[in-house]
């Protein structure tokens, strides 16, 4: 079992239901952990949500790159990252960014407008 598939098989195995890690056994050195250990936040997404996630990490969070690797559109990329961070609970982020300030800067993000208009803007 690979890592980058272990936990998507155990997923399919117990059917999508919720499941703890009891034991876990290196071999090569001789470890056991005994214990109730649950998964990783990113380990409960399915495997297409975490795709989604590592394509956004590597892109740097560039929402242009990810509509170009998924062939989707804009809304439909912030739409699926929101969907995604609701289902994760790692940390509180409060954004101290007002809606109008983000709305700039999507539509700065998607091409809609210019740094210079977007300065114009803000003011």
């Amino acid at each position: 079992m690979t890592m980058e598939h272990g936990w998507q098989k155990l997923k399919a195995m117990t059917n999508g239901k919720s499941f703890r890690i009891v034991k876990v056994h290196i071999p090569e050195d001789g470890i056991t952990i005994e214990g109730d250990f649950q998964l990783p936040p990113l380990g409960e997404l399915n495997f297409e949500d975490q795709i989604f996630v590592a394509a956004f990490v590597k892109t740097h969070g560039s929402i242009k790159q990810m509509e170009a690797i998924f062939g989707i559109s804009y809304p439909t990329v912030k739409s699926r990252l929101n969907a995604i961070a609701s289902r994760l609970d790692i940390v509180d982020v409060k954004v101290d960014v007002t809606d109008s300030v983000s709305s700039i800067l999507d539509k700065l993000e998607q091409g809609d407008i210019d740094v210079s208009q977007a300065l114009q803007e803000m003011r």
